[in-house]
């Protein structure tokens, strides 16, 4: 141990962590981590979460972000560990989950092992975080960390780095945790609201588009509050998912297609765009034109964008949902509106889709698997989507009645997150029922999550959609004419392998047996696997030419 007064800084940084509310630590610490493991022993605050991958890790940290605004924390060692977490750290920065990853590092003032492991990490994290940082001082702890929490939670949220080498690690320092300030975001400007809403009012068919900047508790209830009071149209992008009950009656649908689906038609309907909490990350659900169209109004923490198809005319910056409070307070609903038509493309949509869900045939067809999951799952039941073609089906078809029940990543959109989201969602919500849906090529990327999720002993359902193929990619090649080549494998016996983890596994066998195999795993504790053949020979016909011919026949 080094010598010198006051606390050892392993001991200060966990103690910050501590002041910042930290619940859980994610991750698999090294070497370089052994003197702030050491320290995190004696915490009665923070657990530690030990996973089998690093991103893992990251992916649970960054979805305890999604879920709570509180910042998710992760830790790895240098070199590898590291690298494991480039893909979480742009996961939440795209995403706007706020994490800090804590990483090791060999001693940075005395060193006797040459250049083994050692990259330049912090160079790595600096395009894909908000802020990252080497340790070089244990006097600057407290400072640093405030800081990584600070733009982790300030909108947009995203990722933060801290990496703290051995030796500072091992230092003495009298610093003592700084504390959390109070903030509270800017209102937007009363000229501006006054100009959104005059060009509502002299609108013919106004409509809303809620989008992931949008997906926070109170900006929901305060959407609620003004559809009821004007009867405006809405619609979600895939990241505005349940901020408002799709079973709301002005609901049009979720943009989960770049264009050419009904509720791309119910835009098209729309003369003035409201557009709310936009992120030029996901695809657009709309495309501007230069000349004539609708009025598009953005409302948002941050100015827009600019981009060739996103362009808006009005812009209301500030607090999201003071705005629409704001907005709500101040329109007068207008006579004149029309609605009729767009809603006439939802009822089309929902009909289209009530056939399609009612093919009971084996595998199991995409529209029916989604029609029994939602019919499974509660209200407040909570499904995390990996990242394949189901995830269109589910975002069209799976009608979210609570924000945050439907996890998806429409924004890096990797694959591999599905089942540590699941993961932390049982965590923190052990009286809910949660289920990850992956693909057999998402699973299989961190499905050594597996023992981690029957050690924790938690509650979940993995249902795992086999195609025994790359079913997005193959699907994307049908659609550009090219021939069917190298995206198909072989998988392990899916039952097989839950088991060997000490987990419950089931084989579906027809339409029928998903039913009862759905209901039994929800109704009974601890961690099931279901492998659910599914039937993917329709993607192309229906998502490239069906939708888009029987919308633009209305």
């Amino acid at each position: 141990m080094a010598e010198g007064t006051g606390k050892k800084a392993s001991d200060l940084f966990v103690e910050c962590l501590e002041e910042e509310g930290c619940e859980y630590i994610f991750g698999v610490p090294g070497e370089e981590n052994l003197d702030l493991l050491d320290s995190l022993s004696r915490s009665d605050k923070i657990r530690l979460i030990l996973t089998r991958h690093e991103q893992g890790a990251g992916f649970m940290a960054a979805t305890y972000g999604r879920h709570t605004g509180k910042t998710g924390v992760c830790i790895a060692t240098l070199g590898p560990g590291a690298t494991n977490f480039v893909t979480a750290a742009a996961y939440a920065t795209l995403g706007g989950m706020p994490i800090l990853m804590i990483t090791g590092q060999k001693p940075i003032k005395k060193s006797k092992q040459g250049r083994f492991q050692i990259l330049d990490v912090v160079s790595m994290m600096q395009p894909i975080t908000k802020f990252t940082h080497q340790m070089a001082s244990s006097d600057n702890i407290p400072s640093r960390i405030r800081e990584a929490y600070r733009l982790a939670e300030e909108e947009k949220p995203g990722a933060t780095h801290i990496e703290l080498p051995e030796d500072i690690a091992d230092e003495h320092t009298d610093s003592r945790p700084l504390k959390r300030s109070l903030v509270r975001r800017p209102n937007a400007d009363a000229k501006s609201v006054r100009q959104a809403v005059q060009a509502l009012e002299a609108a013919k068919s106004p409509v809303l588009v809620i989008g992931a900047g949008a997906n926070r508790t109170m900006t929901g209830r305060m959407l609620l509050q003004f559809i009821e009071k004007t009867g405006i149209p809405f619609l979600t992008t895939q990241l505005g998912k349940g901020v408002i009950d799709e079973r709301h009656p002005r609901f049009l649908g979720c943009a989960a297609l770049s264009a050419g689906d009904f509720v791309h038609r119910a835009i098209e309907a729309s003369d003035c765009i409201v557009n709310l909490g936009h992120d030029v990350i996901e695809k657009p659900p709309f495309f501007m034109k230069n000349e004539g169209g609708p009025t598009v109004i953005h409302v948002s923490t941050k100015t827009a964008e600019v981009d060739p198809v996103y362009f808006p005319h009005i812009e209301v910056i500030g607090d999201i949902a003071n705005a629409v409070w704001q907005m709500k307070e101040d329109i007068v609903p207008s006579g004149g509106w029309k609605f009729d038509h767009m809603l006439a493309f939802r009822k089309a949509e929902v009909a289209h889709t009530e056939k399609l869900a009612g093919d009971a045939r084996f595998p199991i067809f995409p529209p029916h698997l989604v029609r029994q999951v939602r019919a499974t799952m509660p209200d407040d039941g909570i499904i995390c989507l990996d990242n394949g073609v189901y995830k269109i089906w589910f975002a069209r078809g799976y009608t979210a009645c609570r924000s945050n029940t439907v996890l998806l990543d429409n924004a890096l959109a990797t694959m591999g997150a599905g089942l540590p989201s699941a993961m932390m969602s049982a965590m923190l919500y052990p009286d809910r029922k949660v289920m990850a849906i992956c693909g057999d090529g998402g699973f299989m990327m961190n499905s050594q999550e597996m023992e981690t999720t029957v050690r924790l002993g938690l509650n979940l359902t993995v249902l795992i959609l086999n195609d025994s193929a790359y079913g997005m990619i193959r699907w994307k090649q049908a659609n550009m004419g090219f021939k069917d080549f190298g995206l198909t494998y072989n998988n392990p016996d899916f039952v097989k392998y839950a088991e060997s983890y000490g987990a419950s596994g089931h084989r579906v066998q027809s339409a029928a047996h998903l039913v009862e195999l759905l209901a039994h795993c929800r109704d009974t504790p601890g961690v099931h696997l279901i492998d659910c053949p599914v039937d993917y020979s329709e993607n192309d016909q229906i998502l490239n030419k069906d939708i888009k011919e029987l919308s633009k026949a209305l």
